[in-house]
C-alpha cells in the first residue's frame, strides 16, 4: 500500500527534506579538489547532527557511510573513504536524514573544476531531465508518466537509463511503495494521489545502462566506465503544483 501522509504527517517531511537539502547545499559549498571522499562523509555528518537529525543510510541494510558518494562512473552508492576528488571529476552526493522519524531524501552532480564538454552536458542535462519530469508528479497522473517522460527525454539526448536502480516512496521508511523506474510506459503502474511523498531520481548514463557492484557489495559502476550523473528530489503530491520539499538555492533549474 502506498501512504498517504496527512497535513500534520506533510508538514514533518517538509522539515526532514529542509535538513536534507540544507546538509546537501553545506555539502556542495565545502567540495574541493583534494579533499577525500572520508573528509565528505564527516562533514555530513557534523551537519546531520548539527541539524538535529540522525542520517537515514547509515546502518541501513548495513550501509557504512552518511551518505553515499560516487565519482565519475560509479553510478550510486559509493561509500567515504580514501579517494581524492581530482579536477575535471564529476562528484555524486546523495544525502538522506531522519529528523523526528521522517526521512528526507535528495542528491545532486557536482563539477569539480572544469569538466570534458560531453560530461557537462550529461551533468546538465541530468539535471534539466528532472526539473522537467516534475510537473508530471501529478494528482490522477501515474507513476509510468514519470517513468516514460525520464527514459524518453534520456535518449533522445543520446544517453541510457540506469534499470536496475530507481526512485521510490519517502515517508516514516526510507524506501517506500510505489517504486518509480526511470523507464517505462506512459498511463502505467499505481495511480498518483493527493499526500503521496516521492524520492524522484533519474541515474543517467553517457555509455551503455548496464552496471556492476564492486566488491564492497555497494558501489555501482557503469558496465563500461563512462560517467553516469544523478539527480533526486523529494516530491509531494497535491491537487493543484507538485512541491518540491528539497528545494534549495543552487538547484540546477533554469
Amino acid at each position: 500500500m502506498i501512504p498517504i501522509k496527512n497535513e500534520r504527517e506533510i508538514e514533518a517531511m517538509r522539515k526532514a527534506c529542509g535538513v536534507a537539502s540544507g546538509v546537501l547545499g553545506k555539502l556542495e559549498n565545502l567540495v574541493t579538489p583534494g579533499m577525500t571522499t572520508r573528509d565528505i562523509d564527516d562533514a555530513c555528518a557534523q551537519f546531520i547532527n548539527e541539524a538535529g537529525a540522525k542520517s537515514a543510510f547509515l546502518g541501513y541494510r548495513k550501509f557504512p557511510g552518511h551518505l553515499c558518494i560516487s565519482i565519475n562512473e560509479e553510478v550510486v552508492h559509493g561509500i567515504g573513504g580514501d579517494r581524492r576528488l581530482a579536477y575535471g571529476d564529476i562528484l555524486k552526493l546523495d544525502v538522506g536524514v531522519n529528523k523526528d522519524g521522517w526521512i528526507g531524501d535528495n542528491a545532486t552532480t557536482i563539477r569539480i573544476g572544469v569538466v570534458p564538454p560531453k560530461v557537462d552536458r550529461l551533468v546538465e542535462d541530468t539535471a534539466r531531465i528532472l526539473r522537467d519530469v516534475i510537473p508530471h508528479v501529478t494528482h490522477g497522473r501515474r507513476v509510468g508518466d514519470i517513468s516514460s517522460f525520464i527514459e524518453q527525454a534520456a535518449l533522445a539526448r543520446g544517453y541510457s537509463v540506469v534499470r536496475e536502480f530507481v526512485g521510490h516512496g519517502v515517508g516514516r521508511k526510507l524506501h517506500e511503495d510505489p517504486q518509480i523506474p526511470n523507464y517505462g510506459k506512459a498511463g502505467r503502474g499505481p495511480k498518483l494521489k493527493a499526500g503521496m511523498t516521492l524520492a524522484i531520481e533519474p541515474m543517467i548514463n553517457l555509455g551503455v545502462s548496464g552496471v556492476r557492484v564492486l566488491d564492497d557489495k555497494w558501489t555501482v559502476v557503469t558496465a563500461d566506465g563512462l560517467p553516469s550523473a544523478h539527480f533526486e528530489h523529494t516530491v509531494l503530491v497535491t491537487k493543484d503544483e507538485p512541491e518540491v520539499l528539497t528545494w534549495r538555492k543552487k538547484t540546477l533549474f533554469k
